[in-house]
């Protein structure tokens, strides 16, 4: 017989849970998703990366990724332009509210962290990291 509550698949998904309830609470009024706002850090950080690479970055599929970038663009976060490269692909850049946005969510961010680890010491918060990066590869 299986244990389920101290299953790692059922945890990680308990804690997956709980982490975006948290987020959804933080981010009220954002109108944000974790992914998005996880694209627009990979922007903030890297402005003008392709549909592609953001996919490839963030692990996540590249329909799925268009529709991402489709809402984004939507509320005037982001805009897509040709790629200066490769005629079939579009590079995606933050707008001037995109951009003015970064100190603020981030910040909120910050806080869905802390609230998400604080039951961590730093200690175990590094183990936690350590031991996702390596269940992800």
């Amino acid at each position: 017989m299986i244990e389920i509550e101290k299953s790692v698949g059922f945890l990680l998904a308990k804690a997956y849970q709980r982490a975006c309830a948290i987020f959804k609470e933080e981010f009220e009024g954002h109108d944000l998703t974790p992914q998005q706002f996880g694209l627009l850090a990979f922007l903030w950080r890297e402005d003008g990366l392709s549909q592609a690479e953001l996919s490839a970055r963030s692990q996540i599929d590249r329909t799925t990724m268009g529709g991402i970038v489709d809402r984004l663009e939507k509320e005037g976060l982001v805009e897509r332009r040709p790629h200066t490269e490769d005629r079939r692909a579009y590079q995606v850049f933050l707008t001037a509210r995109g951009k003015s946005l970064e100190d603020e969510l981030c910040a909120v961010a910050n806080r869905v962290l802390r609230k998400v680890t604080s039951p961590l010491t730093e200690e175990e918060h590094e183990t936690l990291i350590r031991l996702l990066t390596k269940i992800r590869h």
